[in-house]
């Protein structure tokens, strides 16, 4: 894997940029650098902003500077060890029937399969949290199998429903918020991925995986009413490296 290479952010940030591509283990190098960096507490450090393929750190240039940043990141990666972490697996319910998969039939033409094989694929393994952004509690997952490989809406929508999955470029997403968004919806979760009233109001975090579990639109409902009168809890374990 190569060298990850330095970029200048304006004069309050440099970027760490591991690779060109979307990529599991490079996606790991970034939350392993993020975590290391956050563990040193380096100082003029402001906030540390991991992507799917880089690291942005802010810092305060009355403290540090690009340079000395460099040199301490650099010894950080020298002496990185191991990329790969416990984390958090989680079985998310979903329904890709009806009216919770108003695009199923169009990515199903798209992938030239049957909504049930896109379904199997897409429900078939757990999907790696790349990176956390757009909305609160919103997770980047993937890598989705090639075929998944399609592009956003060419016209994105006004309105995406709130816990929506869609698909788009191997990757996959839930929309925590209605708001607009150009993916391709394919299912529904009844579970908030943001909850403001709930005491941890992020379900999920980077690095963590998620399975999600076909159920029909009768389990959805009957699912979503048990969420909505807190009578539901998401199954997840710690999964050790």
């Amino acid at each position: 894997m190569s060298e990850p290479v330095f970029l200048p952010a304006g004069d309050t940030a440099l970027v760490v940029q591991f690779g060109e591509a979307v990529d599991a283990a490079v996606n790991r190098r970034v939350r392993h650098l993020a975590a290391k960096l956050r563990e040193s507490s380096e100082r003029g450090v402001v906030d540390i902003v991991p992507t799917i393929r880089s690291l942005m750190v802010h810092y305060d240039p009355l403290e540090t500077s690009a340079g000395k940043l460099t040199a301490a990141i650099s010894e950080l990666l020298h002496h990185r060890g191991a990329d790969e972490d416990s984390y958090r697996l989680w079985s998310i319910p979903v329904c890709y029937e009806g009216d919770c998969a108003p695009d199923l039939d169009n990515v199903a033409r798209e992938m030239k399969l049957d909504t049930g094989e896109v379904v199997r694929r897409h429900a078939a393994e757990p999907l790696e949290v790349f990176m956390m952004g757009f909305l609160p509690g919103f997770p980047y997952l993937g890598l989705l199998p090639e075929e998944f490989d399609i592009p956003r809406l060419f016209e994105p929508r006004v309105k995406v429903p709130a816990r929506s999955i869609s698909v788009a470029v191997r990757q996959t997403t839930v929309y925590t918020v209605e708001c607009p968004g150009g993916w391709h919806l394919i299912g529904q979760t009844p579970v908030e991925f943001f909850d403001p009233e709930r005491a941890e109001p992020i379900l999920v975090a980077a690095g963590d995986r998620i399975r999600f579990e076909p159920v029909s639109v009768a389990d959805y409902e009957s699912i979503r009413k048990a969420v909505e009168a807190e009578d539901y809890t998401p199954v997840s374990e710690e999964i050790a490296p």
